[in-house]
């Protein structure tokens, strides 16, 4: 497992590398659909083998999800809350229109790293960073800015960008 330091370092290359995504990411939009995903899975699997979330947890201090009405309810049924005061004590609506926390980190990030609703997480939690997904060619610029705040991500993108 790469420790907290090693992570640390992944993120500030990437940060410094944030201008040749661009040019990945157009290398990668070109490539057969089904080859990229299929590349992107098991690049997935390998990194999350070397990597503990929880040694890093920036998405959960840095980035946050949207929440779908779905989300609010299983949460606040969770917490024994209404949805309505669930979504005054934690919620805001966005630029987009879209619920999110009002602050971040999150307010369910515990302080090691452990998430306290983890079993009842909004749907974005359980999907980050979407590496694993079909269809990656839709959604390779967030990958690119997703590379800026998890170091997996990071990973994959500097080993995809070597392989096409």
């Amino acid at each position: 497992m790469k420790t907290r330091e090693e992570l640390s370092k992944i993120l500030e290359r990437a940060i410094q590398n944030q201008h040749l995504h661009k040019s990945w990411i157009k290398k990668l939009k070109r490539a057969d659909k089904h080859e990229l995903d299929r590349h992107f899975h098991l690049l997935h699997q390998e990194e999350f083998k070397e990597i503990d979330c929880l040694q890093c947890a920036n998405c959960c201090q840095t980035t946050g999800p949207r929440l779908l009405n779905a989300d609010i309810n299983r949460i606040s049924r969770y917490l024994r809350m209404k949805p309505s005061d669930f979504t005054e004590n934690y919620l805001r609506i966005d630029e987009d229109g879209d619920y999110v926390f009002q602050s971040m980190p999150c307010p369910f990030l515990e302080e090691d790293n452990y998430c306290r609703i983890y079993e009842h997480r909004p749907v974005a939690c359980r999907e980050y960073p979407h590496t694993d997904r079909d269809r990656m060619y839709q959604i390779l610029d967030l990958t690119a800015r997703n590379a800026l705040i998890c170091p997996a991500v990071a990973i994959i993108l500097e080993k995809m960008s070597k392989d096409y």
